[in-house]
């Protein structure tokens, strides 16, 4: 009988010397928090020590910024992925980064522009949506625009203007 054999992905194990080098050229590609930087020196084998003090330097020398890494998943999240402030600022949370650094780039969003985004998002999934009457049209989009992070009352409010439209 043929037997798969399955490559299975083991990290391998690196100095703290490698560990700062890796990180230095991943970091200078694209923006990484202290958490990415954090996991991923865990998966090398890095003491906690280790990890604390290459964490450090690359925090030092400016190669990780939590402050300019909220910015840009801020920035990249909104633009591109068309998500509202709560689903941001969960996943925020899970990348660990400080509650005042979240608090500080958030409060840079204007209030218009998460509406006509949330506009714009909840028009294109009408769109594309087959639904049995207006009832189960209006949930599928409240369900949809919560699902990426807007608040009720906004979704409700915008939905209720797409179905009038319809009407």
């Amino acid at each position: 009988m043929y037997e798969k054999s399955v490559k299975r992905y083991t990290a391998r194990t690196q100095s703290p010397e490698q560990a700062l080098s890796s990180l230095m050229r991943t970091c200078a590609r694209a923006e990484r928090c202290s958490s990415d930087a954090l996991r991923s020196m865990r998966r090398w084998g890095l003491s906690d020590a280790d990890a604390r003090g290459v964490l450090e330097r690359l925090v030092r020398e400016r190669f990780i910024d939590d402050s300019r890494y909220a910015e840009a998943y801020v920035r990249e999240k909104m633009r591109f992925s068309g998500w509202g402030e709560r689903k941001i600022r969960a996943a925020l949370r899970m990348k660990a980064i400080a509650p005042n650094i979240i608090d500080r780039v958030l409060e840079q969003l204007v209030p218009e522009d998460d509406t006509s985004r949330l506009e714009e998002v909840l028009r294109k999934k009408a769109a594309k949506t087959t639904a049995r009457d207006l009832y189960d049209l209006k949930a599928k989009l409240v369900r949809f625009g919560m699902s990426r992070g807007f608040d009720l009352d906004d979704v409700l409010t915008i939905t209720e203007q797409i179905l009038h439209e319809r009407e």
